[in-house]
């Protein structure tokens, strides 16, 4: 059985945003194309289906941490280094209500949940998650 795990992971994410897409599991808010994705960035993503490439990343990270994963984890993950011209660089971290916005729906879609495993709180797969992910991969891999 071929498994999220087995795919080339840049594919299973643009796949996934493509089924994201589709099935409309998530959709980006009106004011997701006037922002940057965080303090370090110059410009506006110049993808238009970044929305979906984010929220397809962070059901791969769920997937591949199988641990509870919260806003600021993701923000860290996905953050990038300030290149000042004179100071050198700086860490930032992502901007965090776009990745909270994209955990809430889905959320909403039933593809993740609120849950705490020891002392990690923050979201995690479901199995309707966790199947759509290998479904994904499962045809990837036929390919």
């Amino acid at each position: 059985m071929i498994r999220g795990y087995d795919v080339n992971q840049i594919e299973l994410v643009n796949k996934l945003a493509e089924r994201l897409e589709s099935e409309k599991l998530v959709a980006p808010p009106e004011w997701s194309k006037f922002v940057k994705t965080g303090a370090s960035r110059d410009r506006i993503p110049s993808q238009d289906n970044w929305w979906y490439l984010r929220a397809a990343s962070i059901l791969r990270r769920m997937y591949v941490d199988k641990r509870p994963i919260g806003v600021g984890r993701l923000r860290n993950i996905y953050g990038d280094k300030e290149k000042n011209r004179y100071s050198g660089q700086h860490f930032r971290p992502a901007g965090g209500a776009i990745i909270r916005h994209i955990l809430q729906q889905l959320e909403e879609s039933g593809l993740i949940k609120k849950t705490k495993i020891q002392n990690h709180f923050g979201r995690a797969l479901t199995p309707k998650g966790i199947s759509l992910t290998d479904s994904v991969a499962k045809a990837i891999g036929a390919n």
